[in-house]
């Protein structure tokens, strides 16, 4: 497989990620991953498998609240059979906060570790990066009155994200990566440690 083959199979398998996974195609979303791989995100860490049934079951589930992901450009290092590849990326998530239907919108990065095995571009892990969000109301004449404590106590590159997720009952890591700092910082390093 030629460089180029390569780099078309990773923008393949990010771009049918977003498709597959918004659109509860669960079947096709499963050949994204290798075996193993992990699955990193505001409310969620660890295998693949189990953020697959917690996917499944919200979207099942259906109701106000739901999330979707909208991408941009890709960069790809390739070295060997590794690669680190970000993607600019857009996740849009809709709830009900107190009786007000609110749009969340946060901006960044997948950060995706990849690994060919026998042929096969896929992801072995996927890391977020959260650069910066914002919160907007559907009647832009009333707003929910925010915890100012509960949403200051989140990072700012997702914290109205978090902030929505909470008022689920999701459990939100607050330490996640974000457009500068250690986090991102020792994202960066591990993905050099990847393709050394």
């Amino acid at each position: 497989m030629s460089e180029t083959e390569d780099r078309q199979q990773i923008r393949d398998v990010i771009e049918s990620w977003a498709i597959w996974r918004d659109s509860g195609d669960w079947d096709n979303l499963r050949t994204c991953w290798h075996e193993g791989a992990i699955m990193n995100a505001t409310w969620f860490q660890g295998s693949y498998e189990m953020f697959m049934d917690n996917a499944r079951k919200a979207f099942e589930k259906g109701g106000a609240a739901f999330s979707v992901h909208f991408l941009g450009g890709t960069s790809i290092e390739l070295r060997g059979t590794r690669a680190v590849a970000q993607t600019k990326m857009m996740i849009s998530s809709r709830d009900n906060l107190d009786g007000v239907s609110c749009d969340v919108v946060c901006t960044g990065r997948f950060y995706d570790l990849f690994e060919n095995r026998e042929g096969r571009w896929a992801i072995v892990e996927r890391q977020p990066i959260y650069e910066k969000d914002r919160l907007d109301t559907l009647d832009p004449l009333q707003f929910p009155a925010l915890d100012q404590d509960l949403l200051h106590s989140f990072p700012m590159g997702y914290r109205h994200l978090a902030y929505i997720q909470s008022k689920r009952g999701l459990p939100v890591k607050r330490d996640m990566p974000g457009l500068r700092g250690p986090e991102v910082e020792a994202l960066y390093a591990r993905g050099r440690a990847w393709l050394g």
